[in-house]
């Protein structure tokens, strides 16, 4: 059995039910804003899922690589290794509010350090650097995702935190000891340069006036650190739930569903009404430059929303995972559908869109798919540049700006 945490305050607990699925019981007399998801407000009867967790639980569970490699380090000491299991040792340390410990234990979250501008500067190879992060921060890392990366703690930005934390509850508080940034890595035998890939695709999106978290590309092009938008100034952390939670999908469901119903008017239901019409209009400047950026992993795990209570208003998340997926998969085609079919969509489809599902006149879609192909035609002026002190970059450059000159030709023209 696993106890459940959301803001630092216990929740309820969570427990296998038969032989696949699992149970969760809020505490007696716990109050609304224990809620752990908007999907699963407080309520006496037990929430059940008749298979794995439900995805507000399985929301956050490494994939992949790390997962892998914790199965290998926890299934002699478990017996089994089920997503319950794997809960049980990520736990403490997650994105967003929801934590989890063994049934007697607090809540200490105790992640070790690592100096993030070492990470940045670090000559060590991306492949050492992988295996000395998976090493250190493996059981610290829930994060989802196929692609490699961990979550660890930068000694300074933790002191800022410490320091910002006494301060808004006037006493000295002990330092911070949550994880402040996202490291990602790729793997050269599979995916080369994604660092890089994504880094100019998040550029690409800042400058579309998306809100893009502080991201950095190491020098070597072997990492991308990534600040936490769900980070508070204080330390604590503020909701966040993808799509998949949304919509009430598992994690092996993340390319079930539509941009139009599973993304734009599933959004709608959660999202603050007094701030509609822009969210609303950011989500679909996000889809069509992932059309534009020949993306086709923007399925629902890859879109979330923020709150700060759980009962209060929720905004969109910051972009992330963001990358041209054309350069590894020329043949790639869309996650999710968009007019019943996932074939990637003219112009004239996203500006029907913009003024079906996303309250936008026809001169401001119009307007929103120029500005993204301003945006891709800047950024590129960038990859052309790192392309030349960069080499070892140049044939995913290329590749990355044929899939963009596509996409522009055929999705913003």
């Amino acid at each position: 059995m696993i106890k459940v945490w959301t803001d630092g305050s216990e929740a309820g607990w969570l427990d296998r039910l038969g032989e696949r699925g699992s149970v969760f019981l809020y505490l007696p007399g716990a109050r609304a804003e224990r809620a752990v998801s908007v999907t699963m407000p407080v309520r006496l009867p037990s929430w059940e899922t008749r298979f794995g967790l439900a995805p507000i639980f399985e929301m956050n569970l490494p994939e992949g690589v790390l997962r892998e490699r914790l199965r290998l380090a926890f299934a002699k000491a478990t017996g089994t290794f089920d997503d319950l299991d794997l809960l049980a040792i990520v736990g403490r340390s997650q994105v967003g509010r929801i934590r989890y410990t063994g049934e007697a234990e607090s809540l200490q979250e105790d992640v070790p350090f690592q100096s993030v501008d070492e990470i940045l500067a670090s000559r060590r190879g991306g492949g050492d650097l992988f295996r000395y992060l998976i090493e250190k921060f493996a059981a610290y890392s829930g994060i989802s995702g196929v692609q490699p990366k961990v979550l660890v703690r930068d000694e300074s930005s933790a002191a800022v935190l410490a320091e910002a934390r006494a301060a808004a509850r006037g006493r000295t508080s002990p330092s911070h000891k949550g994880a402040t940034h996202i490291v990602k890595f790729w793997d050269a035998n599979e995916f080369p340069q994604l660092a890089a890939n994504e880094h100019f695709c998040l550029r690409a999106a800042e400058r579309c006036g998306l809100d893009v978290p502080r991201h950095r590309l190491a020098e070597d092009g072997a990492a991308l650190v990534v600040d936490r938008f769900d980070l508070r100034a204080d330390g604590t952390y503020r909701g966040c739930e993808d799509f998949c939670v949304l919509n009430a999908r598992r994690t092996d469901e993340k390319y079930r569903g539509s941009y139009e119903g599973s993304v734009l008017k599933r959004f709608e239901q959660f999202a603050a009404p007094s701030e509609l019409p822009g969210d609303l209009e950011r989500l679909y400047t996000l889809i069509a430059l992932n059309c534009a950026l020949r993306n086709g992993d923007a399925h629902l795990k890859n879109f979330a929303i923020v709150y700060e209570e759980v009962w209060g208003e929720a905004r969109l998340a910051p972009v992330f995972d963001l990358i041209t997926t054309a350069v590894y998969l020329p043949a790639d085609k869309m996650a999710l559908t968009l007019n019943g079919t996932t074939r990637w969509p003219d112009a004239k489809a996203l500006e029907r869109l913009g003024t079906t599902r996303a309250q936008c006149a026809p001169a401001k879609a119009r307007q929103i798919l120029q500005r993204i192909a301003d945006a891709l035609a800047d950024t590129a002026r960038e990859v052309r540049a790192y392309s030349k002190e960069h080499p070892e970059f140049r044939e995913v450059g290329e590749a990355m700006l044929s899939a963009w000159r596509s996409g522009q030709a055929h999705s913003l023209q």
